[in-house]
């Protein structure tokens, strides 16, 4: 039977997942809206795209640490302090650099996520492991989609 340590990382670590996903949420919201040049329109549909499939997740994590036992992220500070993916607030960045930096976002995410499971695994949360599998299937295609942009 796994212990109150374990469950306790486990939260732990889905409120810092949660935290990430927001963040590459505004991120990716604010890239497209901002984004301009020769791909615009393609980018500007891309972003948009992927933004809704990771704010849809959102609310499952946050639900994953409820159904845990643990509380939620409660405010933008908390968000921040718990995000390791950084935040970017310019409205002015060159189409292909926001890529990039979405591209290598959505890959520090894979780890985070492969970092859940491998907590819901000790805590003993299948649930919670199974889920990771499909967040993780997601945001490598996120990844590898950005990846064909930049070849």
């Amino acid at each position: 039977m796994p212990g109150d340590n374990a469950k306790k990382a486990l939260i732990d670590s889905l409120n810092g997942l949660l935290a990430d996903y927001f963040t590459l949420y505004l991120k990716t919201k604010n890239f497209h809206w901002h984004v301009s040049g020769p791909h615009f329109r393609d980018l500007h549909l891309l972003f948009d795209e992927q933004s809704a499939e990771i704010f849809a997740l959102t609310d499952i994590i946050a639900e994953r640490v409820r159904k845990n036992g643990g509380a939620t992220l409660t405010s933008i500070g908390a968000i921040a302090g718990k995000a390791s993916i950084k935040d970017d607030d310019r409205a002015k960045v060159d189409a292909m650099a926001m890529v990039k930096t979405l591209r290598d976002d959505n890959a520090k995410l894979v780890e985070a996520i492969r970092g859940v499971k491998d907590a819901a695994t000790e805590a003993g949360d299948n649930a919670t492991e199974g889920m990771a599998d499909d967040w993780t299937d997601q945001a490598e295609r996120r990844v590898w989609f950005l990846t064909e942009v930049l070849a």
